[in-house]
Formats: C-alpha cells, sequence, structure tokens
C-alpha cells in the first residue's frame, strides 16, 4: 500500500519526466533500492501524452488552479531542531495563462462522448505560458538495434528541433493550449513558456475551409482515444544521445519509431519540399543542374569542414547566414541550408555553430531510412513510461497520485535527509532526484529560464499534399519581425498513432516574444484555413 511503504531506499525520485525516468531506470539497473512517485495520475509529467479527451482534462485541471490534496496536518511535528523542511508544491505552477479557443461549430455535439473519455469539454484551441530549464530530451543517438516503422511513401527527412524547441502547424479542426513549466520544455498554442526541462502542449481546433468528408468536432470527440497528444514535441536524430541511450540500455525494445518522411521550407508564401540527400538533391525539381551541384559540393564540404580549417577560420566571427552568401550558393539554396538543414537562427548562429549543425543532419541520414530524425509511435509520452517500465523490471516502487509534502535537511550539513509524504510517512534516503515544477519559485531562483511558445493543431489536410496521405514533416517558418523568432511545425500523419485518420497532428513552437497566440497566430493564419472564423470562442 502507497500510506506503508518501506521507510527507507537508496534513491527517491520525485516525478515522472523523461529526465527522472531516465535516472531511475539508471539506479534500479544497477541494483539501487528506487522509490519513485508522481502526484500526477498518470506517468511523463510534462513529457506525458494524452487523448483527446484526457487533453482537455488536463487543460481544465490548469485553468480550475486546484491545489487540493489529501494530507497530514501533522508532518511538521517530525521535523527535528537540527533540521528545517522544504514545502514541496502538489500544483505545477509552471503552467500559466492557459487559454482555449474554438474554431469549430459545437452546437449540434454536445451529447457527443469518447469512449472511456475523462470529461465531456470543448474543442478549441488553448495557450499557455511554460517554462523549460536549459536543455531536455530529445538527443541525436547511433546504434542500430532500435526498431523503425516506415511511412508510406516516405518523402524526405524531417529535423528536430532543441529540447527547446516544439513545432507544428495544420489545418482541419485543432485544439490548442499555452504553458508555463519550470524545469521542462513544453510547448503551447496562444501562450508562452519557460523552458527548464520538460514541456506542456497546447492545442488548437482550427478546421480548414470546407471539403467533401470534412473532419467534424464530433468525429473528434468520438475517435478521442485515437490521439496521443503530446505535451513536448521533438524529433529524434538517428544518431543523437537519447536514441543512442535507448540502444544501449536496451529500453528500446519497449518502444517502435517511424522516420520522418520529409523536411520542408516555407518562402515566398509557400511550402516547398527541401531535398537533403543525394538522391533527393539530383531528382529535385526545384533546382537546376547547377545549382545541384553547386548543393552537393557545400554538403560535401560541411561533411568534413574541420579538415579544412583555412576554408572557414577567416569567418568564424560573422553569422552562418552572411557566411553562406560568400559561398558561391544561390539565394535558394542559402535559404534551404540555413533553414531546413542546419536550422539555424538567421541573426544569432555563428558560422562554427551554422557548420556543426549541417554536418550533424548529414550525419544522421540514412541510418534509419532516408532522413535524419526518429519520431516514437504512439508519442513522446512513450519514452518515461519505457524508462519506468525498465526501472519496475529490476526491482523499483511506483507511486502514483503520492504527494511529498516536504524534503527533510539537515541545517548543519545541508543535505537532504529525508521525504515526508502526503500521509506523513518519514522515509529515509541516500539521494534524492527532484523535478524543479515541484519547488517553489523562490527555491529556483538561481536557475535561468527561457519561455517558449506552443501550438497543438488537428488539421483534415496536409501542409503541403502530396499523392500519398502518410507523411511525416517537420517545417521550419522564419521570423517575420526584428525581435520574433522562427517558429518549428511538426506535422504528424494517422500512421504515428498520435491522431485518427483522416486528420493530422500539428505542432508548432518557437521562443516567446509575446504570448503564445500572438506569437503563434500569423504562422497558423499563413497555414491553414478555419471552417468557419467566425465562430472563433475563447474560454
Amino acid at each position: 500500500m502507497a500510506d506503508n511503504l518501506p521507510s527507507e531506499f537508496d534513491v527517491i525520485v520525485i516525478g515522472t519526466g523523461l529526465p527522472e525516468s531516465i535516472i531511475a531506470a539508471a539506479c534500479s539497473r544497477s541494483g539501487q533500492r528506487v522509490l519513485h512517485v508522481d502526484s500526477r495520475s498518470y506517468y511523463g509529467g510534462n513529457w506525458a501524452s494524452f487523448s483527446f479527451s484526457g487533453l482537455l482534462s488536463w487543460l481544465k485541471e490548469y485553468q480550475e488552479n486546484s491545489d487540493i490534496v489529501n494530507e497530514s496536518p501533522a508532518w511538521q511535528e517530525q521535523i527535528l531542531e537540527n533540521e528545517e523542511a522544504i514545502a514541496l508544491s502538489r500544483k505545477d505552477k509552471t503552467i500559466q495563462h492557459v487559454e482555449v479557443f474554438c474554431y469549430a461549430s459545437q452546437d449540434l455535439h454536445e451529447d457527443v462522448e469518447e469512449a472511456g473519455a475523462l470529461q465531456k469539454n470543448h474543442a478549441a484551441v488553448t495557450s499557455a505560458n511554460s517554462t523549460e530549464a536549459a536543455d531536455s530530451a530529445c538527443l541525436p543517438t547511433e546504434d542500430e538495434s532500435l526498431s523503425t516503422a516506415s511511412c508510406e511513401r516516405p518523402a524526405e527527412q524531417t529535423p528536430s528541433s532543441d529540447a527547446e524547441s516544439a513545432l507544428e502547424v495544420n489545418d482541419a479542426e485543432a485544439t490548442g493550449e499555452k504553458e508555463n513549466h519550470c524545469d521542462d520544455k513544453t510547448c503551447v498554442p496562444s501562450t508562452s513558456e519557460e523552458e527548464t526541462g520538460e514541456n506542456v502542449p497546447t492545442v488548437e481546433d482550427t478546421a480548414e475551409q470546407p471539403k467533401k468528408n470534412r473532419i467534424t468536432y464530433a468525429q473528434i470527440i468520438k475517435e478521442g482515444r485515437r490521439f496521443n497528444i503530446d505535451l513536448v514535441s521533438k524529433l529524434l536524430y538517428s544518431r543523437g544521445l537519447l536514441i543512442d541511450l535507448l540502444i544501449k540500455s536496451n529500453v528500446s525494445r519497449y518502444a517502435e519509431f517511424k522516420n520522418i518522411t520529409r523536411i520542408l521550407a516555407f518562402r515566398e508564401g509557400r511550402v516547398e519540399q527541401v531535398p537533403c540527400s543525394r538522391a533527393d538533391v539530383f531528382n529535385s525539381k526545384q533546382l537546376t543542374m547547377v545549382e545541384k551541384r553547386m548543393l552537393m559540393k557545400f554538403l560535401t564540404f560541411c561533411m568534413e569542414y574541420e579538415e579544412h580549417p583555412d576554408e572557414y577560420k577567416a569567418y568564424e566571427e560573422i553569422t552562418f547566414s552572411e557566411y553562406l552568401k560568400t559561398q558561391k550558393l544561390t539565394p535558394n539554396l542559402q535559404y534551404f541550408v540555413l533553414h531546413s538543414i542546419a536550422m539555424t537562427s538567421e541573426t544569432a548562429s555563428s558560422t562554427i555553430d551554422g557548420l556543426k549543425a549541417t554536418k550533424n543532419f548529414l550525419h544522421c541520414l540514412g541510418r534509419y531510412g532516408n532522413t535524419p530524425f526518429l519520431f516514437p509511435l504512439y508519442g513522446q509520452g512513450e519514452l518515461p513510461q519505457c524508462f519506468c517500465r525498465m526501472c519496475a523490471v529490476f526491482g523499483g516502487i511506483y507511486c502514483l497520485r503520492h504527494s511529498v509534502q516536504c524534503l527533510v535537511v539537515d541545517k548543519e550539513s545541508r543535505k537532504c535527509k529525508a521525504i515526508i509524504d502526503q500521509f506523513g510517512q518519514r522515509i529515509i534516503s541516500k539521494h534524492f532526484l527532484v523535478e524543479d515544477s515541484y519547488f517553489s519559485e523562490n527555491t529556483c531562483s538561481h536557475v535561468q529560464y527561457r519561455q517558449i511558445s506552443r501550438a497543438v493543431l488537428i488539421t483534415d489536410r496536409s501542409v503541403l499534399k502530396t499523392d500519398s496521405d502518410q507523411q511525416i514533416s517537420i517545417l521550419t517558418v522564419p521570423a517575420e519581425e526584428p525581435g520574433t523568432f522562427a517558429v518549428r511545425v511538426i506535422e504528424l500523419c494517422s500512421s504515428t498513432m498520435t491522431c485518427m485518420k483522416g486528420t493530422y497532428l500539428v505542432h508548432l513552437t518557437c521562443t516567446s516574444s509575446k504570448t503564445a497566440r500572438e506569437d503563434l497566430e500569423p504562422v497558423v493564419q499563413k497555414l491553414f484555413t478555419p471552417y468557419t472564423e467566425t465562430e472563433i470562442g475563447i474560454i
């Protein structure tokens, strides 16, 4: 029983986000006694994935700002004179400004419910603010024992964004939200988030202009369990650190992946596919023969640029964008390399940063397919659960819906000695790992956070239509005004098991300059058209 746990462990981990789950699995596998607790009712923390109704319930929870939990009023009595307590929050206060925007009519759908739905709610776009700490999880990896599933008719490669970025926008109906996180990366629409270590999602409901077989809100509600909507949306480099960890730890046996099929660019008001591999370059109808040779020559140089320092040393002090102008590349090629291959900032990335990013992109091509990126089937929320599964297999103890009142710290040594849980039980441990969203702002005052804006859309049409409707795409929409940032868009098809057939799940992410809605709405308007723009509602 959770109210009668052992009184001593080697490691106590609070929070089931991806970083915490990885460490819990490593400790358990090495023979440590691990207690892994989370006040939430689901695994993954701000790295979780939800069904449609589950996401609406999650949004409602933050809108209501509820922080009700059963606790023992006598826990303070267990703090000795030579000890002090660091109180932990039972509500993730890093998530803020949650909004829901509805683009589709719901008048006729009030009686429609999802099978097994947690609640009945409105489809809409939601926005929130979320904070994340410096880095987070989607890193490149190497070995070859990963299970991958390729989409029908792969097109091209889609890069993944940093731990701090999440992307994607799409047509049709969408729901979006914004959130603020501490410690986790989050991407939510119509709001801003600070990146700390986790991610918080947002979903927007927008619909495309009427077509045959138009997807309705009632269908989305009814098929809601076919959706797996990530709070954090990332792609993984096929030779990145996270893939390497999944393989070496054998956790990869618990998950399946799909290749990103194409990388897109948004230029002069149009979405175009970017040729990346040698075959793509020479098969491309967008490039002239001269441009194809220019691009192949430059990409070959980037793969071995460190062996030719004389060719870039003189340009180390300028931006990568300026450097590309010196390389006899046409404006078309410069744009593709900067925004879709290196995926770096036009104003902030140095020449070395750009060359490293381009080399990494090219290095990851072809490992598991014709693209450098992978995406886990059923969403990013699978990854924390895979590591939690391994921890449990090696003896780790798990308790969800289990709050921790405080950490007990020795006044002299300043070392943490124990925790006191919601039942007033004092549990001793040698080591403690706490997700920072459990701490107050004062406790985390030394941590630097940055905000990101995030949106999630459910659409009925791809941003770039092709013969196959099973495309997984990544798109970068460059910033248009000073002080704003590029928006990353990740578009997922139904074969990723994240949305129902006939729809796409689109994630948009950017560094915040205003609210998430102000940051991302212009991009949504460029890429999509709601069914009825007059029905927009704010909840």
